[in-house]
């Protein structure tokens, strides 16, 4: 890793910290921020693989109201960069990036912590009308969280091509790392369910067994496949189903008039 690669992986990583907490952009999202990471690095094609994988597991991480997800983008940066530069495969990325999103939930905690400091400070500045001290203690605390990821990215990208990291991964007992990769698959199926929870699609409920029978059952089948077949089953299902289409309404019948009206219109 060259001085540049170094410093636009800085750039990314803290630009993936910020969009952590502002959820706009979407940087910060696994499939997103481990394409930037190999693009960087000159690896695009595992940055893409890598970030699919980790975009699966991390499908239902979000946060709601005071409840905290998993930290996605240091797990999406710090896990790139060992598989990339540390020579690691895609299913030793996958190990250290579920570890790495609990330890980084935690610090995204410590930091909106001491983030309380820059609301309150904004408050006494918006008493005193300063728009600008208001403006500079939301740009603090924004690249607060933006260091958060970038300072252990940094650190790590500072030691991904010796051999510490090899030694550490090493180290690591295989148990400990199968496991971790058998959690990892659990977590898909936990992102999935919380995803179809919040869509509360029940009437989409048979397409869903539908796929999972092909891909258990049906040999042969790759993902592809089964987007396909899952496209044209959305296409039929929007075409057929009334819902989603305006229904042709035969016209009311005019109200049925009395000849005796222009009678009673004359004698009046």
């Amino acid at each position: 890793m060259n001085t540049m690669q170094f410093i636009l992986v800085i750039l990314v990583s803290l630009i993936c910290g910020m969009a952590s907490v502002m959820d706009e952009r979407q940087f910060h999202r696994p499939i997103v921020a481990c394409t930037l990471i190999g693009l960087v690095l000159g690896d695009l094609h595992t940055g893409i693989v890598l970030g699919g994988s980790l975009e699966l597991i991390a499908l239902g991480w979000m946060n709601v109201g005071a409840a905290m997800a998993p930290d996605a983008a240091l797990a999406s940066t710090i896990s790139s960069i060992i598989v990339i530069v540390g020579n690691q495969s895609i299913g030793e990325g996958i190990a250290i990036a579920v570890p790495l999103a609990a330890a980084g939930q935690v610090l995204t905690i410590f930091v909106r912590t001491i983030a309380v400091f820059f609301q309150h400070q904004a408050d006494r500045f918006a008493e005193n009308a300063n728009f600008r001290g208001i403006e500079w203690c939301h740009i603090g605390a924004l690249l607060l969280q933006g260091l958060r990821v970038a300072i252990p990215t940094g650190a790590v990208a500072a030691i991904a091509g010796t051999s510490i990291v090899t030694e550490w991964l090493d180290a690591i007992p295989d148990v400990v790392t199968n496991g971790l990769q058998v959690a990892g698959g659990f977590i898909v199926v936990v992102g999935y369910a919380m995803v179809i929870n919040m869509m509360k699609a029940r009437s989409l409920m048979p397409f869903f067994f539908i796929g999972f029978v092909l891909a258990t059952f049906v040999s042969g089948m790759n993902l592809v496949g089964l987007g396909i077949l899952g496209a044209c089953a959305a296409v039929i299902y929007v075409q057929l189903n009334p819902d989603f289409h305006d229904s042709i309404k035969a016209p009311a019948p005019a109200a049925a008039h009395s000849g005796n009206d222009d009678d009673d219109d004359v004698l009046g």
